[in-house]
């Protein structure tokens, strides 16, 4: 019988792999910020764009990579969404990555010189990371959370000023993004530890990972509020509705959480209130 023959290349697969969704979101970060916390000017400044885009590609260069060294991983902990090895051949996800590295890096030495040595900086710690920093505990965590924060601070290098409210979001983003990494390795758990990784669930379990993340999230509110407090004065409404009352479903559900699909809900949940912080800008 005549085997199928492997697909070396699908748009929505590369669509799929590069995360669209999570590119969407990093993109509205960078546009809300500008507009809403700094000038609403900006929003037809080509620098902001160009800004955007180089970010949004380097981000997809790292989802690629990721997903290159992990497929053996994602064969355990989610078969479903493995795109690499059947809508796309490993040698093009590798093209794709390198590709779109060097074209991020140089969109971002168009808007400014430390723009793009962040670029740089960025696209070999998305490397770094998945060849070998997130099979270690935590540090692979707290790298992405950088990241995502750094997306958002890019911001305030564009335009060569310190803005308070951008540094609360970049903070806001960070924290998210550290408590969502750990709750997607508690998720993860079977495929990581069959390959030997070294995650927090793995090394410590699950019960004290999870007060590792109720640890984050009480020093991420004392953070949040103390920034607040010394430099933009916000309304406690303001962060109750958008911060607090979601951050309290989050651990009732955390609370209660001991299987894959609880967590992969959790895990969704914290993209929903990155959304919610977001869009929160627009009533600042």
């Amino acid at each position: 019988m005549t085997q199928p023959v492997q697909q070396s290349f699908s748009l929505l697969a590369l669509i799929r792999l590069t995360r669209f969704w999570n590119l969407v979101i990093i993109a509205l970060a960078q546009y809300f910020a500008a507009c809403f916390l700094i000038d609403r000017s900006a929003l037809w400044d080509w620098r902001l764009l160009v800004l955007t885009v180089s970010t949004g590609i380097i981000a997809a260069a790292g989802y690629i990579i990721n997903d290159y060294y992990d497929i053996k991983i994602d064969l355990i902990n989610k078969p479903e969404r493995v795109v690499i090895g059947k809508g796309i051949t490993r040698r093009y996800a590798l093209l794709f990555h390198t590709s779109l590295s060097l074209i991020g890096v140089a969109l971002g030495f168009l808007v400014g010189l430390r723009i793009g040595a962040i670029h740089v900086v960025s696209a070999f710690l998305l490397w770094w990371y998945s060849n070998n920093l997130k099979r270690q505990p935590f540090i692979g965590n707290v790298i992405v959370a950088l990241l995502t924060g750094a997306a958002v601070v890019l911001v305030t290098i564009l335009y060569y000023q310190f803005y308070a409210l951008v540094i609360i979001y970049a903070v806001f983003a960070f924290f998210m993004t550290l408590v969502r990494e750990i709750v997607k390795d508690m998720e993860d758990l079977k495929g990581d530890n069959t390959f030997g990784c070294k995650t927090l669930p793995i090394v410590w379990g699950l019960r004290k990972t999870k007060w590792v993340i109720y640890s984050i999230l009480f020093v991420f509110g004392i953070v949040v509020l103390y920034l607040n407090y010394t430099f933009t004065r916000l309304p406690e409404y303001y962060f109750l509705i958008f911060l607090f009352i979601p951050l309290g479903l989050f651990v009732a559900r955390l609370l209660v959480a001991d299987t894959k699909k609880d967590f992969y809900w959790l895990s969704q949940w914290c993209k929903i209130i990155m959304l919610l912080g977001i869009f929160s800008m627009v009533f600042i």
